[in-house]
């Protein structure tokens, strides 16, 4: 309606008053979206097993932002941490409204996949052999105890608080992002078979988990984004500098078949104004999908999506 103030960029994108929590929050695209949820007055704890990484992040954060940053040591892999981290956000808030699921990592890489001047590619013997040689059961599972099973159990660790934010607003309820990546949605692996398996089941776990929390009544809303390249410390031997990069380095970063059409990497801004779509009014009405961003990169390349 003309002249409806819930209409203007600040009501519908507003976040003061909310309280967050980002895993892998001190670095990388995990520290894009902390911090841009606190320019937009969220309170954002930030957590991660590097206590020096997240003081850091936190005391770098500008002085005109409307909300706060707030370092919270925690270990996405371990029951133990997650129910310590649980109690201190019980304790000084009482309730919690956006969880981002950001922790990741890697893991294991058969750099040659890609090379096929490699001698792996002799035969498909020899590069079944290879593939199975360089990797292993322990590495396969480190990665997907950090990129796949801590989305489910700091998810539901934290049910009872996100349950009890979505009291302040039936409207916009509480909301889980889970930071998934392209890497999840292609059809190639990009040298990397157990980073792209996990976080595919990390887009469907975000589905599960939508799904049965509607089913059950849980006012809890949960969304993933998938991020294209963008610089972070996974692609920092690519990309060392964003503002700069070629578009020879982004299509390396991505390993992309077909060249990526936006040519260069993806920006805070651009990772950041999804989530924050998600967890505000703008996205209340928005449940379990996965919005990609990715510069095109999966309108040219095989994918699933």
């Amino acid at each position: 309606m003309p002249g409806d103030k819930n209409l203007s960029f600040e009501a519908l994108y507003n976040l003061t008053g909310r309280v967050a929590l980002v895993t892998g929050g001190g670095s990388g695209i995990g520290l894009m979206i902390a911090t841009g949820l606190a320019t937009n007055g969220a309170k954002v704890y930030i957590s991660g097993r590097r206590k020096d990484v997240l003081d850091k992040a936190a005391n770098s954060i500008d002085e005109v932002v409307k909300g706060s940053l707030h370092p919270l040591p925690m270990d996405v892999t371990d029951k133990t941490s997650i129910l310590e981290a649980l109690k201190t956000i019980e304790e000084k808030e009482g309730k919690l409204h956006i969880l981002v699921n950001n922790s990741g990592q890697l893991g294991p890489v058969s750099t040659f996949l890609n090379d096929m001047s490699a001698p792996e590619h002799r035969d498909p013997g020899v590069l079944g052999r290879a593939l199975f040689d360089n990797e292993s059961f322990e590495l396969w599972a480190d990665l997907y105890r950090i990129n796949t099973f801590s989305i489910f159990f700091v998810t539901t660790a934290f049910l009872s608080l996100l349950s009890k934010g979505a009291e302040d607003s039936k409207l916009l309820q509480s909301t889980v992002v889970n930071v998934t990546s392209i890497s999840g949605i292609m059809r190639i692996a990009q040298n990397h078979f157990a980073y792209n398996s996990g976080k595919a089941a990390s887009s469907h776990l975000t589905r599960l988990l939508a799904t049965e929390f509607a089913l059950k009544g849980v006012p809890v809303r949960v969304n993933a984004v998938a991020p294209g390249v963008y610089a972070t410390e996974m692609t920092r031997s690519t990309i060392s500098d964003p503002s700069s990069c070629s578009v020879e380095q982004t299509n390396a970063a991505g390993q992309s078949i077909i060249p990526i059409p936006a040519a260069r990497p993806g920006t805070a801004q651009e990772i950041v104004g999804t989530v924050i779509y998600l967890v505000s009014p703008a996205g209340c009405y928005t449940n379990g999908q996965e919005l990609v961003v990715d510069g095109g990169y999966l309108c040219v390349n095989p994918s699933s999506g």
